[in-house]
């Protein structure tokens, strides 16, 4: 920024707010006034455009502690004084007329003296209002927009990940990683991958939201895989060696003990999610199956048995419970 500009230009009447004001509430207006007047809200607006820079101008000044302290001092001393070149033939409130005094010169004294330096020594070397990438007070480039997106996958590809081809609104095809593990509403971010900046600034990210189809078999907890594994009466009264499916397709065998109860979870371990950051567990929930139709024959064993069984109540301990 030329050091003139500095005179001429009320930053803090750009953005409306007070001289006084926290760096907290400066960050929040100005946040509110570039969403206000970005160019992408404004295709083909060359007024909001220039009032976007120019805000963008004012907030990279005041929002830098110290430009905003050099600003302040400037301000305060020109007492919104304009400059006038050497030999312009420029008389009251020219530079000479607000710094001659400083430096022991009259309205002659600026002829030797280059107004960056004088103002550079004075606070703290450099040329004045410059930084080593060049003049600062512009807004830097403007970061391109993110971008929000959706995409559905399978339950396997999910818990197991691959790196799968989406497409973009403008027909790009993009690849993206989808990591093992990942969980129903999880959000991936893709850095780089957004809206293209307006003027040279890095593009956006694409925020990628993952919705995960249900197994007909397997259910995600955690790391955790959870099957539902009927068995018959028999079974669970005397006991069986059964076969559970895993995720990976192939069986594994288990050993069902004798009088196991419906409900009893068996745990195969180290055949869950497996991620980077950990392995989880197959969890088989047991479900003793009723059969729907008897013959004739078992159901007169079933009632033969039934005469005897043990003569207990499974509900008692229960109903005592409610009774208290």
């Amino acid at each position: 920024m030329a050091s003139q500009d500095w005179f001429d230009k009320d930053f803090y009447k750009v953005l409306g707010v007070d001289k006084n004001v926290s760096q907290a509430d400066l960050k929040k207006t100005y946040r509110k006034l570039a969403r206000k007047y970005h160019p992408d809200s404004h295709p083909g607006d060359t007024a909001a455009e220039s009032k976007f820079k120019e805000i963008s101008e004012a907030y990279s000044v005041l929002s830098d502690e110290a430009q905003r302290k050099e600003y302040d001092q400037v301000r305060a001393m020109g007492s919104g004084a304009r400059f006038t070149a050497p030999g312009s033939g420029g008389g009251n409130g020219g530079f000479e007329d607000v710094f001659g005094g400083m430096f022991g010169g009259g309205g002659g004294g600026y002829q030797q003296a280059d107004f960056d330096d004088i103002l550079g020594g004075m606070f703290g070397g450099g040329r004045f209002g410059q930084s080593s990438g060049g003049f600062r007070g512009f807004g830097g480039p403007t970061p391109g927009r993110d971008v929000t997106a959706s995409t559905t996958l399978d339950f396997t590809t999910a818990t197991k990940g691959d790196t799968i081809t989406l497409q973009t609104s403008d027909g790009r095809p993009i690849k993206v990683k989808i990591p093992a593990g990942v969980s129903d509403g999880q959000k991936i971010k893709l850095r780089g991958k957004g809206q293209p900046s307006p003027d040279g600034g890095p593009a956006g990210d694409i925020v990628l939201t993952v919705h995960v189809r249900k197994h007909p078999v397997f259910e995600r907890e955690g790391l955790n895989l959870r099957v539902r594994v009927p068995v018959t009466f028999v079974e669970a009264a005397l006991g069986a060696t059964i076969e559970v499916p895993t995720l990976d397709g192939a069986p594994v065998k288990l050993k069902v003990a004798a009088g196991t109860p419906s409900g009893r979870v068996l745990r195969v371990k180290g055949r869950g999610v497996e991620t980077s950051k950990g392995t989880g567990d197959l969890l088989a929930e047991i479900q003793v199956a009723v059969p729907a139709h008897l013959s004739a024959e078992a159901e007169s064993a079933l009632k033969a048995y039934h005469d005897l069984e043990p003569n207990e109540n499974p509900r008692a301990e229960i109903l005592a419970r409610t009774r208290g």
